[in-house]
């Protein structure tokens, strides 16, 4: 993982919330099953107010698919009780659990479009409100030049292939070439928990589905100023995306952070990280760097949008709002 030490962490310039829908209707046919996958109907899903922030030329559009709830003993290193202490503690405690969000970001230079992630797309919790949230900034799935795929875990994905097709047919996709390999073996499929297998399935329909897809190895540039940061651990892929223009700057660290356990205690886990060991040593690593260069951070389950930094405040680590909406 590269130094953090970039004089843009400090912030992105917000411009602030460009307006809120709540969705009716038509999402029954976007919500249904991936081939193959399962999924019951869902009652329409309420997007949260969308926001921009500017980071030099680029304009980054927080968006979410929706939300669901993920049980207290999905966190190892702790009990499902300290867990939901926790939460109690931070009002986030829902009866079935920790509620998290799933955001994705659209990045805009005047030229290309790029989005990071894709969401579940109904194939876990109240979600499925991608694109609905995309139409409100009036764009559709096939004007999206690109699609970066942090990793191949069914919520980064979900909405690439949901009811079996390429949903985004005019955007190159990037995935790190490791989570490509390490999701379309056979033989790990065959020695996977039954929670995983969702996410094997959608791989393979990602890489049917997609011509354009580009497995990428390590940290490169995708567009003058969008690069990508090597995360592995929680998958053996596991990437971040920096925008860097201008003297500013904004990395999206995607499942580096988790609410109510994450940046406090980097022993804590979740429980579909496919290398504990290695996912434990990255956030060992980069918290107290991302703490001390006061990067500017967007992750895909904290609250909406997802903006904050991670600080240290008396020897611990804690996650603070990003403070996005009142700055000039």
């Amino acid at each position: 993982m590269p130094h953090l030490s970039r004089r843009a962490f400090v912030g992105g310039l917000p411009v602030g919330f460009i307006g809120a829908s709540v969705l009716g209707g038509g999402l029954s046919s976007f919500v249904g099953a991936t081939s193959g996958v399962a999924a019951t109907p869902r009652a329409p899903v309420s997007v949260t107010p969308l926001a921009q922030i500017r980071v030099g030329r680029f304009t980054v559009t927080a968006l979410t698919d929706g939300y669901a709830d993920m049980p207290y003993n999905f966190f190892p290193g702790r009990s499902a009780a300290e867990v939901e202490r926790a939460a109690v503690s931070q009002f986030a405690a829902r009866p079935s659990g920790v509620r998290i969000l799933f955001n994705q970001y659209l990045i805009e230079d005047g030229e290309r479009r790029i989005l990071i992630d894709t969401g579940p797309a109904g194939s876990i919790g109240q979600t499925g409100a991608l694109p609905d949230a995309l139409g409100v900034v009036g764009l559709q799935r096939d004007q999206i030049d690109a699609v970066i795929v942090t990793h191949m875990h069914q919520d980064h994905m979900g909405g690439l292939i949901v009811d079996g097709r390429n949903n985004y047919p005019n955007a190159e996709l990037y995935i790190d070439r490791r989570d490509v390999t390490h999701w379309t073996d056979p033989a790990k499929r065959n020695g996977a928990p039954d929670y995983l297998q969702t996410s094997f399935h959608m791989a393979e329909e990602v890489v049917r589905l997609y011509p354009k897809l580009q497995a990428i190895d390590g940290e490169r540039e995708i567009v003058r100023g969008i690069s990508i940061v090597d995360l592995t651990g929680h998958t053996p892929g596991h990437i971040g995306v920096r925008i860097e223009d201008d003297g500013k700057s904004l990395i999206m660290v995607s499942d580096m952070l988790f609410p109510v356990v994450h940046p406090g205690a980097s022993d804590v886990g979740f429980l579909f990280e496919q290398d504990p060991q290695a996912a434990q040593a990255m956030r060992e690593r980069f918290f107290p760097l991302a703490a001390s260069e006061g990067a500017l951070i967007a992750a895909t389950h904290m609250p909406f949008p997802g903006l904050g930094r991670i600080v240290a405040d008396q020897g611990q680590m804690r996650w603070q709002i990003a403070d996005w909406a009142l700055q000039d």
